[in-house]
C-alpha cells in the first residue's frame, strides 16, 4: 500500500501557494538524498519549494525532485519522500511534520563523500562602464 505522506506533503504544498505563503521542507539526509552538502545541519536540511525558488517542481510518491540555486548555482535537488521530516509555511510556521522512516539515517552516521577540491571562485571582469562625476 502507498503511504499517504506524498499525498499530505502535495496537499500542504498547495494550501502554502494557494495561501500565498511560501512552502518549505525539512529533510533528513541521507545517501540516498541528493543536496548540497555544505548547507546540511545536524544531518537535516530546510529548502525553500516556493515556486519563486524552485524550477521544475516534481512531487512524486517516491521522491520530490526540483531544481534549486545554492550560493548562485543551479543544483539538481532528490528528495526521497520518506526522508521528509516536515513541510511548513515560512509566514506561519504551519504545516505538518512527519516520521523519518527507520531506513533514513542522518548524514552523519552515513560514509563521508571524498570532498570535492575546491577552487578559487572566477575573479569578475572590470566593468567597461565608467563612473562620472
Amino acid at each position: 500500500m502507498i503511504s499517504t505522506k506524498p499525498y499530505l506533503v502535495r496537499a500542504i504544498y498547495e494550501w502554502c501557494v494557494d495561501q500565498g505563503f511560501v512552502p518549505y521542507l525539512t529533510v533528513a539526509v541521507d545517501a540516498r538524498t541528493r543536496v548540497p552538502r555544505e548547507h546540511v545541519k545536524d544531518g537535516q536540511i530546510t529548502l525553500n519549494i516556493g515556486p519563486d525558488a524552485s524550477h521544475q517542481l516534481m512531487l512524486g510518491n517516491d521522491d520530490i525532485t526540483f531544481q534549486a540555486r545554492f550560493n548562485g548555482a543551479a543544483f539538481p535537488v532528490v528528495v526521497p519522500v520518506d526522508a521528509v521530516a516536515a513541510i511548513f509555511a515560512r509566514e506561519n510556521g504551519l504545516g505538518m511534520s512527519f516520521d523519518v522512516s527507520p531506513g533514513t539515517a542522518p548524514a552523519a552516521e552515513e560514509p563521508a563523500e571524498p570532498p570535492e577540491p575546491e577552487t578559487p571562485p572566477p575573479e569578475k571582469p572590470r566593468s567597461h562602464l565608467t563612473r562620472v562625476k
